[in-house]
Parts: C-alpha cells; sequence; structure tokens
C-alpha cells in the first residue's frame, strides 16, 4: 500500500496555497496523535474543515473512524451538537438538526479507483458518485451543522498516477473554493 506520501504533498499544497491567501489555518495529523478538548476547539474555531484522507477499503482509514468516534462522540456535550436536535419535550424537531458549527467542509480524496468506476451503472460502483460512496462522512459533517464544499478527488494513484495533472486540479479546486479575498486574520 502507498506510504501516504500522495496525501501528504496535497496538505501541504492546501497550506501553502491558504497562507498565501491570507488564511489561518490550524492542521491536525489523526495519526500523530491529538488532544480531544484541542480538536473540538479547533472545530469550534474553523469556518471550514479541510479533510484530506486516501480512501481505504470504500471509506475512510480507521485512523480517522477512531478520531470521529472519540472526538465528535466528546463533542455531543453541546460543544459540537445538541444532541440529535430533538428533546424529549419536543420530539417533532427534525433528527439532525441539533448541530452548532454553521461552518463548511471539504472532503479531498484520493483513491485507487479509476474515475471510470463511479458515476457509471456498468461499472464497479453501480453508478454512485464518489460522494455517494462518502455518504456517512457527509451525514457527520452534517450533523454538526456544517455544510458541504465541492469534494475533490485524485483517482487511480496506483496503477496510472497522473500527479502532476492531479496537483494542477487540485491548486484549480482550492483557487476556486478559496480566493484571494481573505483579509488578514480571517479564519480557515
Amino acid at each position: 500500500f502507498a506510504k501516504g506520501k500522495l496525501n501528504a504533498a496535497l496538505v501541504e499544497k492546501a497550506k501553502q496555497h491558504l497562507t498565501a491567501k491570507g488564511y489561518d489555518i490550524r492542521e491536525t495529523k489523526v495519526q500523530d496523535g491529538y488532544d480531544i478538548d484541542e480538536e473540538i476547539g479547533k472545530h469550534q474555531w474553523a469556518d471550514v474543515i479541510l479533510l484530506q484522507t486516501p480512501c481505504n477499503w470504500f471509506e475512510i482509514p480507521w485512523t480517522f473512524k477512531k478520531y470521529m468516534d472519540e472526538v465528535w462522540t466528546a463533542g455531543m456535550d453541546g460543544r459540537l451538537c445538541k444532541g440529535d436536535g430533538r428533546t424529549r419535550s419536543d420530539p417533532t424537531k427534525l433528527y439532525g438538526s441539533g448541530g452548532t458549527l454553521n461552518s463548511k467542509y471539504m472532503i479531498s480524496l484520493t483513491f485507487n479507483a479509476p474515475a471510470e468506476s463511479f458515476n457509471d451503472a456498468a461499472q464497479f460502483f453501480d453508478g454512485k458518485s464518489v460522494d455517494d460512496l462518502m455518504f456517512p462522512i457527509h451525514l457527520n459533517f452534517k450533523f454538526f451543522g456544517m455544510g458541504p464544499m465541492e469534494t475533490f478527488a485524485i483517482f487511480d494513484v496506483m496503477k496510472n498516477a497522473q500527479i502532476d495533472k492531479d496537483f494542477e486540479r487540485f491548486d484549480q479546486h482550492l483557487e476556486t473554493h478559496f480566493p484571494a479575498t481573505a483579509e488578514k486574520g480571517d479564519e480557515l
């Protein structure tokens, strides 16, 4: 399996782009460990969460799932959401409406699967898109009151990598969603 160099390079590209545009950033490398309360604070602080991850076995790596279980569950104490949004006194409130973040998120993924395997009913994913595959992650962010930005994906990284073109696409994706309009001190 890959050693994570591509995902690390994408993180560095994003950091360079965003700091050059005047955004303040805070980074977590899940595999290096983290403090749960500090991570909840980062979520509360951020206007946008950028999740850069490989897709392993058609979902996020287990290390990020562990992060979600630890950090996001701890944040259900009112810091990231007020339960599921419903109350015993008013069970008619919509499930999943308790999120407190009112921010955005962007998912950036790397796949061994080729792009052609998505959005085509004759291919492996039965016509499903990348966002369909990542639907549970989208729901988790939504649960905390976060709205989606356009997902970015790099495909076929093991057998037919086109890294230079993918880096150009990533730069353009960042430029589209994080323009040079940030004032010094805007948060990301």
